[in-house]
């Protein structure tokens, strides 16, 4: 759901007016405001949320159906009296990616506290853990989607689209030498890596393990560089 933005302020200080003129914004933004109101009070009706965010009770339910098609929220029927049943919608747990989070944070605190338990050996033990298992994952992934016989051309390519699925926008260049480069044009863990050199060097011994060639960092995002750069060589 790239509609639903992962951050906003209190729902009663946002207004609903379309300035922008823009209706896709305008949904957007009631979506996102639903779930904010949804977790912070809890279950509630079309009406109730209508009244709560200023907004027509139709367009509460046209995007309600959204996010339930999303599965972002859920519904239980309620009855009282002779009355037409009444919904009440609330949050799924799906709907936590929604919402911020503070995931580098926390592996910077983890880091952190690596550190002062077991300093530097204890570090290199906990991300060399880390890179086996990525390392793993990684050549499973070839495994999969390359045969026997492929090229390193093809294995760094194949690199490039894993990483690219894991927010690095990477991208592969063969030079007319025939050298190879992978681009990485985001750093994906810019706020830990920035702290702690270690976890760019375990990238760079990841790349080397899974394509068995000499792998060299020629630029880093973390040193200033616009993106990352690995030159790959044939392994002999």
């Amino acid at each position: 759901m790239s509609e639903l933005p992962t951050s906003a302020g209190p729902v009663e200080d946002a207004p609903l007016a379309n300035t922008d003129g823009q209706a896709g914004s305008s949904a957007s933004w009631l979506r996102q405001a639903i779930l904010i109101r949804l977790r912070q009070g809890g279950p509630a009706s079309p009406d109730e949320l209508a009244t709560a965010l200023g907004a027509s009770r139709t367009g509460v339910l046209q995007q309600l159906r959204t996010l339930e098609s999303a599965d972002l929220v859920r519904h239980v029927t309620e009855r009282h009296g002779v009355g037409r049943p009444r919904h009440r919608y609330d949050v799924t747990p799906a709907a936590q990616k929604t919402f911020p989070s503070n995931y580098s944070g926390l592996a910077n605190g983890l880091l952190l506290a690596i550190h002062s338990v077991g300093g530097d050996q204890l570090m290199d033990r906990v991300l060399a853990d880390h890179r086996r298992r990525v390392s793993d994952r990684v050549k499973g992934l070839l495994a999969e989607r390359l045969p026997a016989n492929a090229t390193i051309v093809d294995k760094v390519r194949e690199l490039a689209v894993i990483q690219d699925e894991q927010g690095y926008l990477s991208e592969v260049q063969l030079g007319a030498d025939g050298v190879i480069r992978l681009h990485e044009r985001n750093c994906a863990v810019y706020s830990v890596a920035n702290g702690a050199p270690a976890v760019c060097a375990a990238e760079l011994a990841l790349f080397r393990e899974i394509l068995g060639g000499d792998v060299v960092r020629e630029s880093h995002i973390a040193a200033g560089d616009r993106c990352c750069t690995y030159r790959v060589s044939t392994p002999d």
